[in-house]
C-alpha cells in the first residue's frame, strides 16, 4: 500500500494534468505490448503495432534497448519518464538525453536481468553517448509506430476523463477530485492510498501532487519510483467502450438503434443493454434513467445487477450514485459494436 499525506498547501498545489504524457503512454505502452492481460481491449492494438514494428524495421532495437529498459514489473527507471514529458515528446526525449550519468547508473542498477544485462543497456549505463542517442531514436520511432496513430482517440478518452475532473473540482474542490478517484484510489483526509508492491509512505511536504490519465495504465495508478522526484501519479482513463487506445470512446451511438435487436440485449434484454451501454464515460442513475428511457428506481436496480455481475462499479458522490464501466463491460460493449448481431 502507498499512503500519499497531504498538507493544506499541497491540496491548493495538486492538479490533474490537461492531456496525456507522451512519454508514460510511451512507457506503459511498451510494457502493455507484451503483457498477457487485457486482451479483450488491447487485442487489437498489439497485432497492429506488432506488424507495423516489424514493416519498419524497428523489432529488433525494441526488443534490445526499449523492453530491457520497461519490463512489466513494479520498478522501471523514472529517467524515462521526465516531468518535462508532459510538454511534449521532444522535450521529454531531450531531458531523458540529459540524464546525469550517475542516474542512469543509478536507476538502471536496480533492474533485474535474468538473462544478463543486454549489451546496449550495460553500455548506456557506462556513459556510451552514441547509445544514449540510440535510446532518443527509439523512443521516438517507437512512439510513433505504437502510440501517435492512436493519439486522437487516446486524446478524446483523456478530455472525457478531465471534463469529469473539472465538475468535481467545481463541485467539491479538489477533495471531491481526490475522492472521484474510487475505487483505484482512496481518499481518507489527509492521506490518498493506493495499492502498490512495496508499503510506504510519501509526504508531499508541500510539493503537491500531479495526477496524470493514461489510456496504458492498467487498472492501477503507477507512481513515480524515487520520492525526491516531483511527485506524480499516472492513473488509468475513466472507462469507454472502444478498443484500445484509438477507439472514439462514444458509447451511446452503439449500433442497433435502441438497442432492441443485438446481441448484447438477446443476453442482457433490452433495457438492462441500454443501461450498460449508457454507464460508459460514468452516469449517475437519473442520468442512466434519461438515457435508458426508465424511472430512476429501474436503472438503479438494472445497475444493482450489472454491478454483481462484474460489468460496472458504483459509488455515492455527494447526494448521487455513480456508475462506470469495469473493463469487462467495456469490452462486452465493445464486442457488439464489432460481431454481427
Amino acid at each position: 500500500m502507498l499512503r500519499v499525506h497531504f498538507t493544506g498547501e499541497d491540496l491548493v498545489r495538486t492538479r490533474v494534468a490537461e492531456t496525456p504524457d507522451p512519454l508514460w503512454e510511451t512507457v506503459l505502452s511498451l510494457q502493455m505490448l507484451r503483457a498477457r492481460y487485457g486482451g479483450a481491449v488491447f487485442g487489437e492494438w498489439r497485432s497492429r503495432v506488432r506488424a507495423d514494428l516489424r514493416g519498419g524495421g524497428l523489432s529488433g532495437v525494441v526488443r534490445e534497448l526499449l523492453f530491457p529498459l520497461t519490463p512489466d514489473a513494479a520498478y522501471f527507471p523514472d529517467f524515462l519518464t521526465p516531468p518535462e514529458g508532459l510538454l511534449g515528446l521532444d522535450a521529454g526525449i531531450a531531458a531523458v538525453l540529459d540524464t546525469p550519468a550517475p542516474r542512469l547508473r543509478r536507476e538502471i542498477g536496480r533492474l533485474e536481468f535474468p538473462g544478463g544485462v543486454p549489451a546496449a543497456v550495460r553500455a548506456l549505463a557506462g556513459g556510451d553517448r552514441t547509445v544514449r542517442d540510440d535510446l532518443g531514436a527509439a523512443l521516438r520511432a517507437y512512439h510513433d509506430t505504437a502510440v501517435r496513430p492512436y493519439w486522437p482517440g487516446i486524446r478524446e478518452r483523456a478530455d472525457a476523463d478531465l471534463a469529469a475532473r473539472h465538475l468535481e473540482r467545481r463541485v467539491g474542490g479538489i477533495g471531491e477530485v481526490l475522492a472521484g478517484f474510487w475505487p483505484m484510489m482512496t481518499w481518507s483526509p489527509p492521506v490518498l492510498e493506493m495499492s502498490h508492491p512495496v508499503d510506504r509512505d510519501l509526504h508531499l511536504r508541500g510539493r503537491g501532487l500531479v495526477l496524470v490519465p493514461s489510456r496504458f495504465c492498467w487498472r492501477r495508478p503507477v507512481p513515480v519510483a524515487d520520492p525526491a522526484l516531483p511527485p506524480t501519479i499516472i492513473y488509468p482513463m475513466r472507462l469507454t467502450a472502444g478498443p484500445g487506445p484509438g477507439g472514439t470512446g462514444r458509447a451511446d451511438a452503439a449500433r442497433g438503434g435502441d438497442g432492441t435487436d443485438t446481441s448484447l440485449a438477446r443476453l442482457l434484454g433490452a433495457t438492462r443493454a441500454r443501461v450498460l451501454r449508457s454507464t460508459a464515460g460514468g452516469r449517475t442513475t437519473t442520468e442512466l434513467a434519461r438515457c435508458a428511457g426508465v424511472s430512476a428506481a429501474t436503472a438503479s436496480g438494472h445497475a444493482g445487477v450489472l454491478r454483481e455481475a462484474g460489468l460496472v462499479i458504483s459509488r455515492r458522490r455527494a447526494n448521487s450514485m455513480v456508475h462506470v464501466l469495469t473493463d469487462l463491460g467495456a469490452a462486452l460493449v465493445h464486442e457488439e459494436r464489432r460481431v454481427p448481431a
